[in-house]
Parts: C-alpha cells; structure tokens; sequence
C-alpha cells in the first residue's frame, strides 16, 4: 500500500523544523531573538506606565486637596525637570556601567518606588516617587537604545526601532482600556478583608500592576546576551582600576556634548528633532483652541479628531517604513519628513473644515513618525560605542527641553498674538478675494510650522556644510 504523505501525522509543534521556522520568523521581523525579548520587556514596562500615569494624576487629584490643579502641575513637573538638569550626567553614567545591570536595577528600582504609591497621602510624597521615578527613567532608555545596536544587525535597525516606538506608544490605548475595568476589579477584590492593608482601589491596582511589570522586564533583560559598557573593564596602562574623579565626570560630559556638535549625523538628528519639537508640540495645547476659534466644532471633539489622525499618521509611517526598510535612503528620507511634518502643519491650520485639517495632521503624523524612527536609526548608526549612551542621554535632553517650551510657549504667545491680530487686523484679512480669520492660535500654529520647515533649512545647510566628512565619519 502505497505512502499518502497527506495523511502523515503532523509534526509537533515543539519539533525541532518548527522552532527553527518559528526563530528565522522572529529573526526576520525582529532582528534577533534576543532584541525580540528586550521588545517584549518594554512591551511589560511601557504598558504598566501607561497605566501608572493615568493612577498618578488621579492620585495627585486626591491628594492635592483645595488645589488639584497644583498638585497635578507639580507631578508633571517632577516627571519634566530631572531630565532637563541631570539627562546629561545619566549618559555619563551609563557609558560608564554595565547596560544590562543598569536596566535590570532600574527595573526593579521602579516596582519597588511604584509600590510605595498606594500609600502616599500627601503632595510631596507623590513628586518625590515622580521624582526617583524619572531618576530610573534617565538611565534606563539610553541604555537601552545603546544596547539595540549590539543585537540586531546594521540593516535591520530601521525596523526595529519602528518596533520600539509601537512598544512605547502603541500600549497607552491598551493601557486605557485595562484602566476603565480596574474599578470593577477593586470593588470584588476590596470584599476580601484579608486585603485591606494593601489599599486596595482602581489606583492602587494600577500600580500594583505596574510594579509586576517592572518586575517581568527585570527578569528577561537578566538573561539577555548583553556585552558590558565600553568603559566598564578601563583600567590604567598598569592594570589597576581607573580613578573616576569629579573632574572626569565633567570631561565625559564635555566629550559627549562635543561629539553631538561636531559630528555631522548626530548634530543634524539632534537639530532636526529639537527645533522641529518647539514647533510641532504647540498642536497638543493649541488643538482645542484652534479647533474651537477656527473650525467652530467643539474643542474636545476636535481635539481627539486631531490626536486620533496623529496617531493614525504615525503608524502609517511606521509601517511604511518598516516594508521600505531595505529601499531607502535614510539622511534623504529623513530631511523630506521634517520639511513634509511643517507643510502638513501650515496647510492643516490652514484649512476650515475639520475632516480636511485632521487628514493633514494625519499626514503630520506620518512625517513625525518617521522623522523620530530614522533619527534614532542614524544615531544608533553613527554614535560611537563609547559615547552612544551620552548622545542619547543629549536628545533625550533636548526632546524633552523642547517640548517644554513648546507647551509654556504656545499659549502664551496664542495669547499675544491674539491681541495683535485684534488690535491691528480685527482678527481677519482678505486674501485674494476671500476672507481669512487669523485668531491668535492660527498665527501661533502657523508660525510653528513656518520653525518645522527652518529645522529642515538648518538641517540641510548641516549637511551642506560636512558633506565630505560626513560621508567619511
């Protein structure tokens, strides 16, 4: 009787052909399977504090008393300042450790902060866990992404630096969505009376599901195959152990802001995403206004029209480039985004309908999303191992001091502007025949994006200026 090959019985699933298919799958989207692994950590972590911040501005409302609002301003306060004073001095430092064991002691450092947040009943109790918070923060992401490049190949960086951005930001509406159904779980867990130590509430399972998280991601970077940092086995000429005095905390520091100025790739990144940050971040605390004094519908609707088109826009470009990822020309590809991110914004404020602004914030999203991918791609490419962790230490730095101008800046000159357009122009001028409103937050919007399209001048005249030795470098 003859062999019938389709009535074979199948292979297991654990079978050794099924593993291998399985990790050359893995390979092929992530890179490794070690960099799959590293990704799934920050799956855990990104969604936990997701999920913790929506807790601590809540908390931060419960606890402020009288003044809620203060009390939240503090907060974020907290989260903003230790990176603007100390993001430099964490790149030192991470340059300087062993990557692995710092993201694993971080991790754990932040369960253990987290779990103290159940039980804080005052303002100052909540900055200061925001505060040790955001310490852990400042050292955890530049080691991270200077460890991305010993685990994947060059090729593959585009794509899993998509990946990253996914992990971090593709979690918040997961984490919104297991918020909503925390409540209910407290209600059936606060019958236990076994439990009432432990506060239970929708806030307090938040955290303590963060901290959990924490935990998980500790313990799959600890089995991660990471080399140590460059400088963690520097000795002297004779052997013994490098002296790491005062003085060489600021010599380091000095190297790393010296390198990011002068090398030609990590200056145009840096320029590209700082200056394109002060424009672009004034959409989120102008968007309710302009969609209120200029498109007429009501600010919350467009507002999370806007920032659902953002979001949109954004995984588009992912997408798009994670399939051309082998096809492009990153330094080109990337100057086109930053000039297409201020078109999209010029034109989307400049238009009275809000399907057609919100198309053109989508097109934003898209640009964004791909200006931040590559630029991450290119530093990673182009930083040296050991000052990679201090030239992502300089971005971030500046990412964050540029959104913080963004968002003091933005209302304040919507304001002045405001009266301006009112005193001289009685809000509207007429061009070529048509009747143009120009309220304060339009003339704000579109001078943030006329700083976009001057980030992509600045970045292309940096190019222009070390072409040859950034072709060399």
């Amino acid at each position: 009787m003859a062999f019938d090959e389709s009535s074979a019985v199948p292979e297991p699933a654990s079978s050794p052909k099924s593993s291998a298919v399985a990790s050359a799958r893995i390979d092929r989207i992530f890179g490794s399977a070690q960099y799959f692994r590293l990704w799934i950590a920050q799956i855990f972590s990104s969604g936990g504090d997701w999920l913790a911040l929506f807790a601590i501005l809540i908390t931060a409302d419960r606890v402020g008393g009288g003044t809620p609002e203060a009390s939240v301003a503090y907060v974020m306060i907290a989260r903003f300042l230790p990176g603007l004073i100390f993001g430099s001095a964490a790149g030192v430092l991470v340059d300087r450790w062993d990557r692995k064991r710092t993201m694993v002691v971080c991790d754990i450092g932040r369960a253990a902060t987290i779990l103290w947040l159940p039980f804080v009943d005052f303002v100052w109790q909540l900055v200061l866990a925001s505060l040790i918070l955001e310490g852990f923060a400042l050292l955890w992401a530049p080691a991270k992404e200077s460890s991305v490049p010993n685990l994947v190949p060059r090729e593959k960086l585009t794509a899993v630096n998509s990946l990253s951005l996914v992990a971090a930001y593709g979690t918040f509406p997961l984490a919104a969505a297991v918020s909503i159904g925390l409540a209910s779980l407290a209600t059936v867990i606060q019958r236990v009376s076994a439990v009432d130590f432990l506060r239970i509430d929708a806030e307090s399972m938040a955290f303590y599901i963060d901290a959990a998280t924490f935990i998980a991601s500790a313990a799959i970077i600890s089995r991660l195959a990471l080399p140590r940092g460059p400088q963690t086995t520097s000795g002297q000429a004779d052997g013994s152990t490098r002296v790491w005095a005062p003085e060489q905390v600021f010599q380091d520091l000095r190297d790393g802001w010296s390198y990011i100025f002068l090398n030609p790739t990590v200056r145009t990144v840096n320029v590209a995403l700082a200056v394109g940050l002060i424009g672009g971040g004034m959409i989120v605390p102008l968007g309710p206004v302009f969609a209120e004094d200029v498109l007429h519908v009501d600010g919350g609707d467009g507002f999370r029209a806007f920032m659902v088109a953002l979001g949109i826009g954004v995984a588009i470009g992912i997408a798009g480039l994670t399939l051309r990822q082998h096809r492009l020309h990153k330094e080109q590809v990337f100057l086109a985004a930053v000039f297409g991110a201020g078109a999209c914004l010029f034109v989307a404020t400049s238009m009275w309908t809000l399907v057609g602004s919100a198309l053109l914030v989508g097109g934003l999203g898209v640009c964004a999303g791909t200006v931040y991918v590559l630029g991450i791609t290119l530093l990673q490419e182009n930083a040296t191992e050991e000052l990679r962790a201090r030239v992502f230490a300089g971005l971030f730095t500046l990412v964050r001091s540029s959104v913080m101008l963004a968002l003091l800046l933005g209302p304040a000159l919507a304001l002045f502007l405001n009266g301006l357009s009112d005193k001289f122009f009685d809000k509207e001028i007429s061009i070529l025949g048509f009747d143009v409103i120009i309220p304060g937050v339009r003339l704000t919007l579109w001078l943030a994006a006329l700083i976009m399209v001057a980030a992509g001048f600045l970045t292309l005249a940096s190019r222009s200026r070390t072409g040859g030795r950034a072709a060399s470098s």
